[in-house]
């Protein structure tokens, strides 16, 4: 697993299922790819919530070029895709970069 300077993971097809299924906490997954710019735009947003919210959520991505089954098992179709999961099932996803204040809003429930 790779770490990025902005503080969100990387996960790959391999360690999806220990990283994000079997975690402790809720797991916002970003779907991405090196060719989407709104992906790269949701990098320090992602980043930020991902300090702030240490302890109630962690946030990984996984380019969905490099490791397709993840992909195509949740059926992702567009990047940036994010998919929050819960005790190993997805319970919310959400497609397009927004800026970091509405995707609190729409995360609000989740983190409850």
């Amino acid at each position: 697993m790779t770490t990025y300077a902005h503080g969100v993971d990387e996960v790959t097809d391999a360690d999806f299922a220990a990283e994000v299924l079997g975690a402790d906490r809720p797991v916002l997954v970003k779907f991405t790819a090196e060719r989407c710019g709104p992906c790269r735009q949701l990098r320090p947003v992602l980043g930020s919530l991902a300090a702030e919210e240490a302890e109630r959520l962690r946030i990984v991505e996984i380019d969905g070029d490099r490791n397709p089954a993840t992909t195509l098992r949740y059926g992702v179709l567009a990047t940036p895709t994010l998919m929050v999961f819960r005790a190993g099932e997805p319970v919310t996803s959400l497609v397009g970069a927004r800026p970091e204040r509405r995707l609190m809003e729409e995360l609000a429930e989740v983190l409850a």
